[in-house]
């Protein structure tokens, strides 16, 4: 029955993308973010659903009358020239065969992103795109802090099969970034109803993150908290809840989640985190031994052993032999696309956050202009357990991040035409205020 359901919604929509190709995002986002056919066991957990709505969505856009122009920005520059080099790498790799298919679907994702940009325009579209974000991931945070919950904490939440979150450390960065957008919705909702809820869901999605067993999210949730109290307007409650709520939820947690956070400060007595270290280390010797870097999907023992043969001592020593992925989005993209892709990859991250700031400072003193305020204060607020969590864990193409991305370029549209319209209006005011006085008081003797 969940196949069925799916496919009708799917199938359903395809009318509507056709006339209104934005809602094509939309679906994209519920389909990429929440994988609702994954949760089924049959025929639909393997049809391609998201590049289907993809095509439909390219193709409306083709006939629509929208606008068709890509905002040239710092951060759409950045991204644009972050896609030609790891288009320059994938070249060169040393495995074309595995790095081929993965670039191409790190550029099926940028398509719509690209869409997103030229088809958001308008504040409700904005608004709406963090609403379906929120609804697709925050399933799994209410639905992971209730199994928490129900479970004392003693298995480990996991997203759904086949997807960039499908592993519990995965999902549970995935859930720390989208726990600000959250807030953001809460900030922007005058219905106490929906506000609850958010709060609600806010908690659960919490738990959830707890119960993933992530030491990088552990992490990175504490960074971010700290940074969310200082973008949020209300920072004394927020204070009296984290210090009620946190404690409270530590405690609920059994023995196992503690000494698994433990390993933090004992890092080189357990095997995985040495795996991890070993694979940082391969990754900056690949750099080193290739500018390119070595493609996508090049951390594979071969490259280890040809390019990385003492780091191979380390593993088998210390690290069970195990050869890892880069499980971090720095060092995967060192590793892959070396020193300059590295580079354009945080100078991304920068121009990002600079724009946030840009908008935090032209909206701070507009009324009108508040959500855009919230909401980029907010996806700053996901950058840094971005940044953070994702030291940890190999998601630097992960969709949300470049969905956060665009979301910031069109927030710096929006308050610049905004701050446009109010001066060009101050100037027609001024302007007819002038044509109604003496021609001698106009300055004109």
């Amino acid at each position: 029955m969940r196949d069925i359901a799916v496919t009708l919604i799917v199938f359903g929509t395809l009318p509507y993308i056709l006339m209104r190709p934005h809602i094509g995002v939309y679906v994209w986002s519920w389909i990429g973010y929440m994988a609702p056919h994954r949760l089924g066991w049959g025929f639909a957990s393997t049809l391609p659903f998201a590049a289907l709505v993809g095509a439909v969505t390219f193709v409306a856009l083709l006939f629509s009358k929208e606008p068709k122009r890509i905002p040239l920005t710092s951060i759409t520059i950045t991204l644009l020239l972050f896609l030609v080099w790891m288009g320059i790498t994938t070249i060169f790799a040393t495995s074309h065969d595995d790095s081929v298919p993965q670039f191409i679907k790190v550029l099926k994702i940028q398509v719509m992103i690209f869409l997103t940009l030229m088809l958001f325009n308008d504040r409700e579209r904005i608004h709406n795109l963090v609403w379906v974000i929120v609804i697709s991931l925050g399933f799994y945070g209410v639905k992971g802090g209730i199994f928490t919950l129900l479970t004392g904490g003693q298995f480990h939440v996991v997203g759904p099969p086949g997807t960039f979150i499908e592993g519990n450390t995965s999902l549970a960065l995935a859930l720390v970034m989208v726990f600000p957008l959250m807030r953001y919705l809460q900030l922007q909702t005058d219905n106490k109803w929906v506000r609850r809820g958010l709060f609600a869901a806010m908690g659960f999605t919490g738990l959830a993150i707890l119960g993933s067993y992530s030491r990088g999210a552990l992490l990175a949730i504490i960074a971010m908290g700290g940074f969310m109290l200082l973008k949020s307007k209300k920072r004394g409650l927020m204070i009296v809840v984290l210090v009620l709520c946190i404690p409270v939820a530590i405690a609920f947690m059994p023995d196992r989640w503690m000494g698994r956070m433990q390993t933090v400060q004992n890092y080189e007595e357990d095997s995985s985190a040495m795996g991890r270290v070993t694979a940082w280390l391969f990754a900056i010797e690949l750099a080193k031994g290739r500018f390119l870097g070595g493609g996508f999907e090049s951390f594979t023992p071969i490259n280890y052993h040809t390019y990385a043969p003492e780091i191979v001592k380390i593993l088998l020593e210390k690290a069970d032999g195990r050869y890892q992925g880069a499980h971090s989005i720095y060092f995967s993209v060192l590793g892959e696309h070396g020193f300059v892709g590295l580079f354009i990859f945080l100078m991304l991250g920068f121009v990002t956050w600079r724009t946030g700031a840009w908008v935090m400072k032209h909206a701070a003193d507009s009324d009108s202009l508040s959500w855009a305020r919230d909401l980029g204060g907010m996806i700053q607020v996901s950058l840094v357990g971005y940044a953070v969590g994702g030291a940890f864990l190999a998601l630097a193409y992960f969709d949300l991040v470049y969905h956060l991305l665009a979301l910031m370029v069109l927030l710096k549209l929006q308050v610049s035409q905004s701050l446009a319209a109010e001066k060009g209006n101050g100037k027609s005011k001024l302007l007819q205020h002038n044509r109604k006085m003496p021609a001698q008081r106009r300055g004109r003797y």
